[in-house]
């Protein structure tokens, strides 16, 4: 075991900034004790490890435990992950339900991991899909093809996800068994062959980043988004295209649900922190009622 206490500059909320690496409440890689500690199984540039943060605050620290080939690595990231790099300035609310959701979460920041397949496998999962059925398939592949934590991960029943060659050799059928079409699937197999270039997009400029992702069949304006948000901490990114974010905030900001470009049309003044504003809304629990008929899963997969 490797450890690390780092002491953040403001009041560091932890599983605030980590929740969005949380892929439904029963994602494997990703455990939240009574305490308030939160474990992660991750895969590294240097192997899997298992990931424990916890904030003190009467210390005033955030302590850090790692397990694993990958703990190094980890635990020299946890800065990075918990949002130090993350910067506000330049970002001005312009309107009075976002200077309130401002004042009320004034150290909220957004974290960045630098890793692309982290964030990218399971963004492609969730594509086109209810939640329920994206992270029943996450879920799935992870206990099928992935490996137990390292450490006192396994005892806590923590996974990590499947390396790119694993992924490479999943064979159609079995992608059917997780209940992951044919279209998902190929993608899926299609990032995982060119995994080491992605892994380099963390450290170029977060346009060409959206660029290299958008140039592979199946990587669209939200799945890219969704991963620069994660593993990039990239605050101009906004998921387009997603079921929800549009309208909830059109709803929470004039009180009309927004379409896709009426959304990109009011975003524009705040460019380069475009991100920020769904960030904020959602922090703040802002939601248009849902009123429609909750979406039935398909049956056209295999049982099994």
């Amino acid at each position: 075991m490797r450890e690390r206490v780092w002491r953040p500059g403001w009041p560091c909320s932890v599983l605030g900034t980590l929740r969005q690496h949380r892929r439904g409440g029963g994602d494997p890689t990703f455990r939240v004790d009574d305490d308030g500690t939160v474990w992660r199984g991750v895969r590294s540039p240097e192997g899997p490890a298992t990931l424990a943060v916890r904030a003190r605050p009467r210390e005033g620290d955030v302590l850090a435990q790692a397990w694993g080939p990958g703990a190094t690595w980890l635990l020299e990231s946890v800065p990075a992950m918990l949002g130090a790099e993350d910067d506000w300035s330049g970002f001005e609310p312009q309107h009075p339900v976002l200077e309130e959701l401002r004042r009320h979460h004034p150290h909220a920041r957004l974290g960045r991991t630098g890793l692309v397949m982290e964030a990218l496998v399971p963004a492609i999962i969730e594509q086109k899909v209810t939640g329920k059925e994206a992270f029943g398939g996450f879920r799935a592949l992870v206990h099928r093809f992935g490996e137990r934590a390292p450490g006192p991960g396994r005892e806590r029943r923590l996974w990590v996800q499947p390396p790119p060659d694993r992924l490479r050799t999943i064979p159609s059928w079995e992608w059917l068994r997780l209940h992951i079409d044919p279209a998902r699937s190929r993608t899926v197999v299609t990032v995982a062959k060119v995994a080491a270039s992605l892994e380099r997009t963390a450290a170029v400029p977060c346009d060409e980043a959206d660029r290299r992702l958008r140039s592979l069949p199946g990587v669209g304006v939200w799945t890219s988004a969704e991963v620069r948000q994660r593993a990039f901490g990239d605050p101009d990114a906004v998921s387009f295209g997603d079921y929800h974010v549009a309208k909830d905030v059109g709803w929470a900001l004039t009180g009309t649900p927004f379409d896709d470009a009426e959304l990109e049309a009011f975003l524009e003044p705040w460019r380069p922190h475009r991100g920020r504003v769904p960030m904020l809304v959602a922090m703040g629990g802002l939601r248009r009622p849902r009123h429609g008929p909750r979406m039935s899963l398909p049956t056209h997969y295999p049982a099994g």
